[in-house]
C-alpha cells in the first residue's frame, strides 16, 4: 500500500488537547464525528485492498485439513498489521486541515 501522506503518523495514541481538536468547527463532538466517518472511510479502503491482495492466495478447493502457510501471504498480513490505525491516520489529516466537511444544513 503506497501512504498517501508524506509525514509521518505516530503509530501509538499520544495525548491531544481538546480545544485544538475543537478549533476547526467550535464543537469537540462534531470533530469526533468527522474524524470517525474519515476513519471508517480509511479502514474501508485499507481493508478492501489487503483483501484484493490475499485473494490471489485463496483456494477455493481447500479445507481445514488441507491448508498450509503461504510466505508471501504472511508477509501482506504483517505488513497491513504494522501500518497505522485508521483514527490515527485520520486524527493526523484532520489536523493538518486535509479534510473537506460541511453541514447539511
Amino acid at each position: 500500500m503506497e501512504t498517501k501522506s508524506k509525514q509521518p503518523v505516530p503509530s501509538n495514541t499520544i495525548t491531544r488537547d481538546l480545544c485544538d481538536i475543537a478549533a476547526p468547527t467550535g464543537n469537540v463532538y462534531e470533530s469526533t464525528m468527522i474524524i470517525a466517518k474519515r476513519a471508517n472511510q480509511i479502514a474501508a479502503d485499507v481493508k478492501q485492498e489487503l483483501s484484493h491482495k490475499l485473494e490471489e492466495f485463496s483456494n477455493y478447493a481447500d479445507t481445514l485439513e488441507e491448508t498450509f502457510e503461504n510466505r508471501e501471504q504472511i508477509e501482506i498480513s504483517r505488513y497491513y498489521e504494522r501500518l497505522p490505525k485508521p483514527t490515527l491516520v485520520a486524527i493526523k489529516e484532520f489536523e493538518d486541515g486535509k479534510i473537506y466537511y460541511r453541514k447539511a444544513e
